[in-house]
């Protein structure tokens, strides 16, 4: 598995909307509400095995509600 951390920008309004959106498709570890430029981070390991762009994109992207994102690839724990 490989981790990566997705920022999401909501649109006005809709932070808890979309916070609930992710958690029902049981895909994040972990979620949390961030200040600054976006509104939520999430924690997602992606299978070895799957695309990240694709699975990212089939996952949560389609939520209505997001106006951004931003994906953080990881490459070693320390």
């Amino acid at each position: 598995m490989r981790c990566v951390f997705v920022q999401f920008r909501c649109t006005p309004g809709k932070t808890y909307e979309v916070a609930d959106a992710i958690y029902d498709r049981e895909v994040v570890s972990e979620l949390y509400s961030t200040s600054g430029e976006y509104d939520l981070i999430a924690k997602v390991y992606i299978p070895d095995d799957a695309d990240v762009g694709h699975y990212l994109s089939e996952a949560l992207f389609d939520i209505p509600g997001i106006s951004r994102t931003l994906t953080t690839m990881t490459f070693k724990a320390f």
